[in-house]
């Protein structure tokens, strides 16, 4: 038994051709622009270019060594506040140097320690004419609080810069890098 299906429901006529053919022309639909067709060069910058890199916190601005956070919280001065715990420690370097810490125990998740991280190391970096006015140069460990997940950068940044001023009224109280701790530093190393 044949089946007569086909012949019988299928239309073997040609649809009529439409009058704008999707491929109309050697190379495509003309009326589509694509890419923007400019020459690299000749393109604005890109997002991520040179003159926006100088917003970065430089490497020698930053304690990277565990055993330069340890001299910190050892022999530097604690300093609280409600969004950070701030440990401070005179620099053996001519520039202040910044470490931050955002634990899992105290702030949870890898993406909450990323944005606490990131809101005070810009913190720092947006309170550099601050950190200038202070004579002494300091090495600076930020402790991210749970709290700090709950607002923006400008509340931060204002507690930071007032730790700042506390720290430039009491300078004379703070401990100085004296010789005897550099000394000590030094045959650590050895």
């Amino acid at each position: 038994m044949e089946s007569n299906y086909a012949e019988a429901n299928i239309s073997t006529e040609q649809s009529p051709p439409r009058e704008k053919a999707r491929l109309s022309s050697e190379n495509g639909d003309q009326e589509w622009q694509g890419r923007d067709q400019t020459p690299p060069r000749e393109r604005t910058q890109a997002i991520n270019s040179s003159p926006l890199l100088g917003f970065a916190l430089p490497k020698e601005s930053r304690l990277l060594k565990r055993a330069d956070f340890l001299r910190v919280y050892e022999h530097g001065v604690r300093l609280e506040g409600r969004f950070m715990t701030v440990f401070i420690l005179p620099a053996e370097h001519g520039l202040h140097r910044l470490g931050v810490t955002a634990t899992k125990k105290a702030i949870g998740k890898a993406h909450d320690r990323n944005r606490a991280k990131r809101l005070l190391r810009e913190s720092f970096r947006l309170s550099r004419v601050e950190l200038d006015a202070i004579a002494t140069k300091y090495d600076w460990v930020l402790n991210a609080r749970r709290s700090l997940l709950q607002v923006k950068l400008e509340r931060p940044m204002a507690e930071f810069r007032r730790i700042i001023g506390q720290v430039a009224k009491s300078e004379d109280q703070l401990p100085q890098r004296s010789q005897s701790n550099t000394e000590n530093d030094q045959a650590r190393q050895v």
